[in-house]
């Protein structure tokens, strides 16, 4: 495969990038207020985003047949990305993420359980082959397919999608199954994880793939099996909050592949650091705003390409 394009270019109204994984309707509650209700989760975040940046994207989604799955699928519609994917189950509930922030720290927490009514909310489901077999002629010829949940149709998923060429974006923050985590590990071009969360478990794994391992505010650390490359955190000009900056480095990440195609050869640590950085600038960016996409929806999708595009200072 020396030199090969990974993969061929694409038609111009081919889809670029297609994923699955961790998408809910986050409700925002600043300092115990309901302030906003939107896309959310990792997946959610980085599909979405990409969309807004103009890129060709296609969920692959379970949602319910409720008024939460309405308004997910048209904020993916409204962003760009294609909705033929993304199904809804009759007599289930899309599910809510409640995110508490406190806007003088900055800090957030999670909770699948409403912080007013203390009732537990719907969680999220995986795909099942109801939603793969459709999408399967995208799955063989997008550019990327992009996962941060394991399931056994995940996995079905990530196995066409790099028998077409795809690179394999795997962004895990947890291991359920472990039989099924390694397999997703095995078939990764890139894996994305924090070093607290997953870093003792990972550190030992040799898979082949690049690994992208984030410290917090301190930077992250780009490593494959040649090396490493060390990206200090890009300091932020103001914090209100913090959630989402992960999500938006992948965003660069893929946003930048998607633009320079690298080849095989080039698909390494230091070949990635210009797109990883592009990230933590759109990351540090996105700390001074509310919610996971707090600079998309303050200033624009054309500023955010602006802040991709920006060399650092």
């Amino acid at each position: 495969m020396s030199g090969m394009r990974l993969p061929i270019s694409l038609l111009d109204d081919a889809i670029e990038v297609a994923g699955t994984g961790f998408t809910v309707l986050d409700r925002i509650y600043a300092d115990g207020d309901l302030t906003d209700e939107t896309l959310g989760g990792s997946c959610g975040n980085v599909l979405v985003s990409l969309a807004m940046l103009q890129r060709h994207v296609a969920p692959v989604l379970a949602l319910g047949d409720d008024n939460e799955g309405e308004r997910l699928v048209e904020e993916f519609s409204q962003a760009g990305a294609s909705v033929r994917f993304i199904s809804r189950r009759a007599g289930v509930r899309s599910p809510i993420l409640a995110q508490e922030l406190d806007t003088a720290t900055g800090a957030h927490d999670f909770s699948f359980r409403c912080p007013v009514t203390r009732e537990d909310l719907p969680r999220y489901q995986p795909i099942d082959d109801g939603e793969l077999s459709p999408a399967m002629p995208v799955l063989s010829t997008c550019f990327v397919f992009y996962a941060d949940r394991v399931s056994p149709t995940i996995i079905e998923a990530m196995k066409t999608a790099s028998s077409g060429g795809a690179i394999i974006f795997f962004e895990p923050s947890d291991v359920d199954h472990e039989d099924l985590f390694e397999a997703a590990l095995q078939m990764a071009s890139i894996v994305k994880y924090s070093a607290d969360r997953l870093g003792a478990r990972l550190e030992a794994t040799s898979s082949g793939a690049v690994r992208i391992v984030t410290h917090g505010a301190a930077g992250l650390e780009i490593a494959d099996d040649s090396g490493r490359v060390w990206c200090d955190a890009i300091p932020a000009e103001s914090v209100l909050d913090t959630c989402g900056c992960g999500d938006m480095v992948s965003v660069g990440l893929i946003d930048w592949m998607i633009s320079h195609r690298p080849t095989s050869q080039e698909l390494h640590a230091a070949g990635l650091v210009d797109g990883v950085v592009a990230g933590q600038r759109l990351a540090a960016e996105n700390c001074g705003y509310a919610g996971a996409r707090g600079v998309f929806k303050a200033r624009g999708a054309e500023y955010a390409r602006g802040v991709l595009s920006r060399e650092t200072a």
